[in-house]
């Protein structure tokens, strides 16, 4: 029945003599079949309706005919309009909602609960036998809007067959005769507003190209007859009219599938099809691709978090100080406490984090690849959507496009607990910011990138602990370390908890387009180390890169292998010791070789930063 406008609903009357409704004693298999089935009993007219209910899948609703002023429609509740359902509570009805109506009023929610005023009762001597097939949508919307689920609103919002009412209202009224005593009238009202099923076309040969089966015209025939569609052959193939009671067929694509399915998935072949050339992944999704699986091939298990964080959050793990930070704020929030959009990866990972170790889990190294979604003076209002319907012209797509926010991907990682299980003869060693800065530079290397470290600051880590990651060409592009104590302990972290965050993004910009293979020298390298005494504040990258300059082109690499400040060394100052390799294509350097070259690093520290050598 349409949800729109009122009308007569198919229906029946049964009548009974006030002796028989007294007399309605439930059959024991009645109520039987019913409890097996999670429907308690009530009454002999309900229960005869639940029955017809489970045994057609067409839901029934019987009133007490006396109670009914005039005849039943069809239509939208008034404003204002209120009805008893038969759980005995008054419900203010909405405008949207579908009831059935009598001259008094709504007597009943459509598809979903009838009325108490209209209640079948003891002393019901006429019954008024209703059957009707609703629109699914309004059904499932009333049932929502007032937290009402019932038997019959969850099938109706699966979909009944239209020409099922007739026959379920019948076989209602026949079983009232034969149960309880009742006769039936005759009076029957039957509004048939429903329309057949449309016929589809189907043409030879198009199962056949979908799947890849060649199916014969007799199996085609044979599998839509077995569903119960009408099928016609004709010149081009076969035209087949679904049955009522499949209103998922509307198309010819869905015959396809009923086919395969009928005649059985293990007859699709499973050939794989060939990508056209040039159509793989792309040169960022192939360098994302292997980011993941380096750090996942270190020991670090990748998880997946909610975007939605609240604006402290943004602003504790977006800023360097903790100052407000513009935001994306979500029309319907999952949760009011979280209404925006991420601009940082950590929040969410340091709450998979905090589940995880409540579980039992101590050693732990979590990372995620994910977007962040930036706001600024651009995005910071919403354009309003265009309308359904009607696809927006050229300039409305680029306003749309103008007022989406900017989505970088950006790569973190949390690490608590050891690097290792306890067992015998293992140690096992407490992971730490080192071990932070590791995966930065692992994720860097995997894309042909060299992070350079120096000292950073951030509100949510420590200020002795922090590093600050930039590339080559000077852009910050990340931040590493140990975790703030006072955040470790507001946000009941494990002690000494570590994590790092990567624009990744920014990251994959730089990946180099080629990597040019270096040659191999088939000369001995010469190695020296050098320990230089600096003042503290001096950072240990800044004077690397400064000992690599002044060494020249012998260097064939320098790395710091230690980092000592106390007993020997000057208050306020530090030993950095560095190891120097050096190595000629050519030939076989000399010790006078290395250690002029040697010398000039040194001599280059010396200039910039005050270095001394170690004594």
């Amino acid at each position: 029945s349409s949800a729109s406008s009122a009308r007569s609903l198919p229906s029946s009357v049964v009548r009974f003599s006030p002796a028989a409704a007294r007399r309605t004693v439930i059959p024991p298999w009645l109520a039987s079949r019913l409890r097996l089935a999670g429907i308690r009993s009530v009454s002999l007219p309900v229960d005869i309706s639940n029955y017809v209910m489970l045994e057609y899948g067409q839901p029934i609703h019987t009133y007490d005919a006396d109670s009914v002023q005039g005849g039943i429609t069809v239509r939208r509740a008034a404003a204002g309009e209120n009805l008893t359902t038969l759980d005995g509570r008054d419900r203010a009805l909405d405008a949207e909602d579908l009831v059935i109506a009598d001259d008094s009023g709504a007597i009943g929610l459509a598809g979903v609960m009838g009325g108490a005023a209209t209640e079948v009762g003891e002393s019901t001597t006429r019954i008024l036998v209703e059957a009707a097939r609703f629109d699914e949508v309004s059904v499932a919307r009333t049932a929502r809007r007032h937290k009402l689920p019932s038997e019959a609103s969850k099938r109706y919002e699966r979909g009944v067959d239209p020409q099922l009412a007739p026959v379920a209202a019948q076989r209602v009224a026949d079983l009232l005769v034969e149960l309880a005593g009742g006769t039936d009238t005759g009076r029957v009202t039957d509004v048939d507003h429903t329309d057949a099923p449309a016929p589809i076309e189907l043409p030879a040969g198009y199962p056949t190209a979908r799947v890849g089966v060649d199916y014969s015209p007799e199996v085609v025939e044979r599998t839509l007859t077995a569903i119960g569609a009408d099928v016609t052959e004709t010149a081009d193939g076969w035209t087949v009219t679904p049955p009522s009671w499949r209103p998922d067929l509307t198309e010819k694509e869905d015959l396809v599938e009923e086919i395969a399915r009928l005649d059985g998935y293990d007859r699709i072949p499973d050939r794989l099809p060939v990508a056209p050339p040039g159509r793989g992944f792309t040169r960022s999704q192939t360098a994302r691709r292997r980011v993941a699986n380096t750090l996942a091939a270190a020991g670090l298990t990748e998880v997946l978090s909610y975007p939605f964080v609240s604006q402290a959050e943004n602003d504790l793990w977006s800023s360097a100080d903790g100052s407000h930070v513009p935001s994306v704020k979500l029309a319907n929030p999952i949760s009011e406490a979280r209404p925006l959009l991420r601009t940082s990866v950590l929040p969410g990972l340091v709450e998979v984090l905090k589940r995880n170790h409540a579980r039992g889990f101590r050693d732990l190294a979590l990372y995620e690849i994910g977007h962040v979604f930036l706001a600024d003076s651009h995005t910071a209002d919403t354009h309003p959507a265009p309308p359904l319907g009607v696809r927006p012209g050229d300039e409305e797509l680029s306003r749309l496009h103008a007022a989406v926010p900017a989505q970088p991907r950006k790569l973190a990682a949390v690490l608590t607990g050891h690097d290792t299980a306890a067992g015998p003869w293992v140690a096992p060693r407490a992971l730490d910011w080192q071990d932070a800065l590791d995966v930065a530079a692992l994720a860097a290397r995997s894309v042909g990138v060299e992070l350079r470290v120096t000292q950073g600051q951030h509100a949510a880590f420590h200020p002795g602990r922090t590093a600050r990651l930039s590339t080559a060409d000077g852009a910050v592009i990340g931040v590493a370390g140990e975790l703030h104590p006072q955040l470790v302990a507001s946000q009941g972290l494990p002690e000494r908890t570590c994590a790092v965050e990567l624009d990744l993004s920014a990251l994959l910009d730089r990946e180099p387009s080629a990597v040019a293979a270096q040659p191999i020298s088939g000369y001995p390298a010469a190695t020296q180390d050098v320990a230089l005494v600096v003042p503290s504040e001096v950072a240990a990258a800044d004077l690397l890169d400064t000992v690599r300059r002044g060494a020249g082109e012998l260097l064939e690499s320098a790395e710091i292998f230690d980092v000592y400040a106390g007993k020997g060394i000057p208050e306020g100052d530090k030993s950095v010791a560095i190891a120097l390799r050096f190595r000629a294509p050519d030939r076989t350097l000399t010790a006078d070789e290395a250690s002029e070259a040697r010398e000039a690093a040194v001599a280059a520290a010396r200039r910039e930063h005050g270095a001394e050598i170690r004594s």
